[in-house]
């Protein structure tokens, strides 16, 4: 459905000058360096896939994002979407996408949200039943009854997110490319346009690309992520296989009856595992899922006593994340 083969995106930007009436200098300067903002970046997505797109700031992602619009016109490469070129077929591309960017709306900020619809209607040429139908099921999913007549630029930015969401579905895309829908927003936010994005997504088919900094959005709603660095894709694939190629520990915190009997480091020193810490009854060990598993380390703890209870935590997302940068 999403097709991007070997993207590059190089900007042309003047050098800037130093010293005395340097704006002026580098006004009239003809020196310009090249900045690789997207390197050589391919890959395909298929109808109804939830794919996350991440990576640290100035990775690369909204350059991404603009290109597959045909907001911006790649340096070298190929974009498809649905078999038609997002720059040479616009009117065709734009009729089935719906794009948010969280930092920007597309909604008329003086104007009440629902003449803001109507506005988006007849930019989309809707017939009016059709438009009529479907704002009144996102206004219902969405919960924008009491919002209609509010100028947008009164909405909370929890209220403007569910509103860019609307006009975004407003044509009954196929596609959405979601830039960091939920920034900024508290978590009674967050958790609300989660669960609409999920709807979109199971209910109605919906084919997604999101890019976040928001690592829970990431382990809530995506099936496959890919992640780029420095404008390169460095990971595509899905979450549980990230987890394994970084090796990050699992921490077992692991609860015994009675109190463990002194000597018990020099038992478990040759173990697949480390002990991290010991308080009470509670030993906490560490170990890498992909050397050993956690009934091999318990059964090598029960070797120490009766095992009350156990609890389990995987490695945090963003600290994966962080590891690959």
């Amino acid at each position: 459905m999403i097709i991007a083969h070997r993207l590059n995106k190089t900007f042309r930007l003047p050098i800037v000058m130093e010293g005395r009436f340097s704006a002026v200098r580098t006004l009239l300067s003809r020196e310009y360096r090249d900045v690789e903002a997207v390197n050589d970046i391919s890959f395909e997505i298929s109808k109804g896939e939830f794919v996350g797109y991440i990576g640290p700031n100035g990775a690369g992602k909204s350059t991404t994002i603009k290109m597959l619009c045909g907001i911006l016109h790649p340096t070298s490469g190929e974009v498809t979407i649905n078999g038609c070129s997002p720059q040479k077929q616009r009117q065709q591309v734009v009729r089935q996408l719906g794009v948010v960017f969280g930092q920007r709306t597309q909604l008329w900020w003086d104007l009440p949200l629902k003449d803001s619809f109507d506005i988006l209607a007849s930019l989309y040429k809707l017939e009016q039943q059709f438009f009529k139908n479907q704002l009144g099921v996102l206004t219902e999913i969405l919960q924008l009854q009491e919002l209609m007549g509010i100028p947008v630029r009164k909405l909370s930015l929890g209220q403007r997110m569910r509103a860019d969401l609307a006009a975004s579905l407003l044509h009954d895309p196929d596609i959405l490319f979601l830039d960091e829908p939920t920034i900024g927003l508290d978590v009674a936010a967050k958790k609300q346009i989660r669960d609409y994005l999920k709807q979109m997504n199971s209910q109605w088919n919906k084919t997604i690309l999101l890019t976040t900094h928001d690592m829970d959005d990431i382990e809530q709603l995506c099936s496959r992520v890919i992640v780029i660095n420095h404008g390169a894709a460095i990971y595509d694939g899905d979450l549980e296989t990230l987890r394994g190629r970084i090796g990050l520990p699992t921490v077992m915190k692991i609860k015994f009856r009675e109190a463990v009997s002194p000597g018990y480091e020099d038992f478990l020193s040759a173990s697949t595992f480390q002990v991290i810490g010991c308080q009470d009854r509670v030993i906490t060990v560490a170990c890498n899922r992909k050397e050993t598993t956690a009934m091999e380390v318990l059964n090598r703890m029960s070797k120490l006593g009766t095992i009350e209870d156990i609890h389990l935590e995987e490695p945090n997302f963003e600290d994966i994340i962080h590891r690959i940068y």
